[in-house]
């Protein structure tokens, strides 16, 4: 019985792909930074391994005689510390492959992002030879553009190393996405960048961790591939939908793309300078992911590893409206 690694477990991607992995007959062992997190994981079908990502022995015990070590957990936000983006997204990968190296365990396959190809540019059907952009002037690409270069360059040396790129996770168990475009609504504080009309690839997180085992099973070493729905969708038409799976309709309201791209500059500019609490109205990644065109090529995903979408939209949409009418 295979053995895998997982930090991030206690989040969206990491709990759903626990259960997956438990449902295949995996031991999993997960990290977990807190009792709450430690229970999550538990629950799950993981034994928890305390610790966090600055922890390299607690990450070293973790990965003990683990097969594969799946690295889930990221700083994932538009806004915050540049400190903070950089500990736990750049020196936290590095950590995990550093502990997973000294363990001996064979593999480690990351959580990448479309984001790590932005910086200020719509993406029109990228594929894995498109360039990282670590000098991006919004933290959260910069700092995963870092981190992935990192995995990259660890391949070899007994050490296999993947990266599965997932573009826009949606689907039932997020906390985070779904809910905040739900009280931006509620809030009166909802709009369509550019009018929302641009095309967009999504990942329902039942597809990308179908990519992450793949990536953990099949893939060559040193492999990088772009997990998405399998067809782009017009941005308003598929987040309108997941809005109102929720019982809610978003506005027809809408910001022109470059009068949002210069307020979110300058937003982020006046922040920074005057050391505001909180998050500026609007955020230079916020605007780049949500009002310009994502698609992106997953040929190379469905050549070399056979991927093909377990989850379709429509199921995935059917399945948040379940989940909303439950609660």
């Amino acid at each position: 019985m295979p053995t895998a690694f997982v930090t991030g477990g206690s989040g969206f991607i990491g709990g759903r792909l626990i259960e997956r992995l438990r449902t295949d007959g995996w031991d999993v062992r997960a990290l977990a930074r807190s009792d709450a997190a430690a229970q999550r994981v538990r629950s799950l079908g993981a034994e928890p391994a305390p610790g966090d990502l600055d922890d390299v022995a607690a990450l070293r015990a973790g990965a003990e005689g683990a097969d594969v070590v799946i690295h889930c957990a990221a700083k994932a936000d538009d806004w915050g510390d540049p400190a903070e983006f950089r500990r736990i997204n750049v020196g936290g990968t590095e950590n995990v492959l550093r502990a997973a190296r000294e363990a001996g365990a064979r593999r480690v396959v990351h959580v990448g992002t479309e984001a790590a190809l932005m910086a200020g540019q719509p993406l029109h059907g990228v594929n894995e030879d498109t360039p990282l952009r670590p000098d991006s002037a919004a933290l959260y690409p910069a700092t995963k553009a870092r981190a992935e270069q990192a995995v990259r360059a660890a391949n070899g040396d007994g050490l296999e190393t993947v990266v599965i790129r997932p573009r826009f996770v949606w689907g039932r168990g997020d906390t985070t996405l779904l809910p905040v475009l739900v009280d931006l609504v509620k809030r009166g504080r909802f709009r369509w960048i550019g009018g929302g009309t641009h095309v967009t690839d999504t990942a329902h997180v039942d597809n990308t961790v179908e990519g992450l085992v793949l990536g953990a099973t099949k893939a060559p070493a040193g492999g990088v591939y772009f997990i998405t729905d399998g067809e782009p969708v017009v941005f308003k038409d598929f987040v309108g939908a997941m809005i109102e799976t929720q019982g809610v309709k978003a506005p027809d309201k809408s910001i022109g793309l470059g009068p949002a791209k210069t307020a979110a500059s300058a937003t982020e500019g006046a922040w920074r300078l005057l050391r505001r609490p909180g998050r500026p109205p609007l955020t230079r990644f916020a605007v780049w992911a949500s009002g310009m065109e994502c698609t992106i090529d997953i040929s190379r995903a469905r050549h070399d590893l056979g991927y093909a979408p377990v989850k379709d939209r429509e199921t995935g949409l059917a399945e948040l409206r379940q989940d909303a009418k439950a609660a």
